[in-house]
């Protein structure tokens, strides 16, 4: 998978915009490697407070922890980046605000911080909705710092349509 351009992006969030809009759903994001940049590209689209309501950037273990509630034996036993963590990052969206669709990421963006079980590229991701389980996927991606993040945004974004 190359590198998503803008207009991709743009194609994916705004078909999630026409569909939560029509469903009368609300988004929550919990970001980590992203930085903010899926709350950016929902909040882009004029209308979005009817669907998007909050982005939490918790780039440190400690925002994690502060703003999502995420335990700390979690992080410790199993690093930001990993399934424990994005589902404990998911659930605090849902808990924190009055979304009832939320998505989480965490990853490996590069170009160092890698590591032999987690290499650069590697981003765990959460989808969840209240009153249900959640879903977590691990993906490997290519390429740059940008082109990983990129291709987390589609990741994010489609597993949010799929739903």
């Amino acid at each position: 998978m190359g590198s998503p351009s803008d207009a991709e992006l743009l194609a994916l969030v705004t078909a999630l915009a026409e569909r939560y809009t029509a469903q009368g759903l609300c988004l929550a994001s919990a970001e980590s490697c992203t930085g903010g940049w899926l709350a950016k590209l929902c909040t882009d689209l004029a209308g979005s407070s009817a669907w998007f309501d909050a982005g939490f950037v918790t780039y440190s273990n400690q925002a994690k922890q502060s703003m999502l509630g995420v335990a700390a034996s979690s992080l410790d036993a199993h690093g930001a980046v990993s399934e424990a963590v994005v589902l404990e990052m998911v659930a605090g969206a849902l808990a924190r605000s009055r979304a009832n669709r939320a998505v989480a990421i965490s990853g490996i963006a590069g170009p160092g911080g890698g590591s032999a079980d987690k290499p650069v590229g590697t981003v765990w991701f959460a989808w969840g909705q209240r009153n249900a389980p959640p879903r977590a996927q691990r993906c490997l991606f290519a390429g740059d710092r940008d082109a990983v993040r990129r291709q987390a945004l589609v990741q994010a974004l489609q597993g949010l349509l799929d739903a």
